[in-house]
């Protein structure tokens, strides 16, 4: 079963390096991987092309945000599964991809296959939330439950069937997909109970300067997917996240 991992880079030398080697140090061997730059200037390209040789394909193409960039990763995947290792992030250890194939392949009618996350400090590198992805039960979605997005790996069939993520939004895109194939189009779904990636505070979904931003995209996502109370379900949707916090500094007692 091939995998492809697509990772999206603008402007991240300070980390992109990690990302890679997260990536390149997997044990699963049946591994396409595409990189993405969106026209980097602070030396992310150069770090970038040092690996070229060990990177299946590389595209250094400008782009208008972080979802034009996967959009165009995805156009150029080839593997059986797709998932995503933003270039502030990396894969929890060598074997995260393995994890995810064996469910697969034990449950050859899952189209999406889910974990957990951590999201660690940037300055020490400890963990801030712990994101438990938990059962894709009824209840949940009706109270705004989604799983974490860098998470989810998903049969390239799903984007084939519904399309990739929507351009027009700058950091809701992910929550737009997600809505639409697991409320509307009611995809399989397995639940993994194993961390899978570790992600640095500050990304868009995460940066306190954006949260006014955030916001108004999720409502706007929630009205576009049809939800009569779109502002309820934000709320709802916001209340999973003080548990990953609580849980986050339990790691610390």
């Amino acid at each position: 079963m091939k995998v492809t991992v697509i990772t999206c880079c603008y402007n991240r030398a300070a980390t992109i390096c990690d990302t890679l080697e997260s990536v390149l140090g997997q044990a699963w061997t049946d591994l396409e991987y595409i990189v993405v730059d969106g026209g980097s200037t602070d030396g992310s390209r150069e770090i970038i092309s040092s690996y070229r040789n060990r990177i299946d394909k590389v595209i250094f193409k400008e782009d208008h945000g972080m979802y034009e960039g996967i959009n165009n990763g995805l156009r150029e995947a080839t593997g059986d599964i797709i998932a995503l290792c933003h270039s502030d992030d990396v894969l929890y250890d060598p074997h995260t991809i393995e994890s995810i194939v064996s469910v697969f392949e034990q449950q050859p009618q899952t189209e999406m296959v889910y974990a957990d996350g951590i999201f660690v400090n940037e300055k020490t590198g400890k963990a801030a939330r712990v994101w438990k992805g938990g059962s894709n039960c009824r209840w949940r979605r009706a109270c705004g439950w989604l799983p974490l997005h860098t998470t989810c790996y998903i049969r390239k069939e799903v984007y084939t069937r519904y399309g990739g993520y929507d351009e027009s939004y700058r950091i809701a895109a992910d929550t737009k997909f997600l809505v639409n194939v697991l409320y509307r189009q009611h995809i399989t779904t397995t639940y993994l109970p194993r961390f899978v990636v570790r992600m640095r505070m500050g990304g868009a979904s995460t940066d306190k300067n954006r949260r006014n931003d955030m916001w108004l995209e999720d409502l706007r996502v929630f009205r576009e997917m049809g939800f009569r109370f779109p502002v309820l379900m934000k709320i709802m949707k916001m209340m999973w996240k003080p548990s990953q916090f609580v849980r986050g500094w339990l790691q610390h007692c």
